[in-house]
């Protein structure tokens, strides 16, 4: 079991480590239409929608700032405690 938990921490840290490089990515106006940037958005993407709609529905996607990759980083750790409290 140890090891399926582990495998699972490894995932969401990969995915939060592709979530912030899309932070930076936006930041810095990195052309995206190449492959990395197609692979960047196609791994984030199932995760950042979510956060997204979630931010629609509390009404706080307006502004300057996105806050939705941050959500979806909040939202992985909370399923990660969630699982490993479920697993013990």
């Amino acid at each position: 079991m140890y090891t399926l938990l582990r495998s699972v921490r490894i995932l969401f840290d990969l995915i939060e480590i592709l979530i912030i490089v899309r932070i930076f990515v936006n930041i810095f106006r990195v052309p995206v239409n190449n492959l990395f940037g197609k692979v960047l958005y196609e791994l984030t993407e199932p995760i950042m929608a979510p956060a997204r709609a979630l931010l629609e529905k509390i009404g706080l996607n307006k502004g300057f700032i996105d806050f939705s990759p941050w959500v979806a980083i909040i939202i992985l750790r909370l399923l990660y405690t969630f699982l490993l409290n479920l697993v013990r």
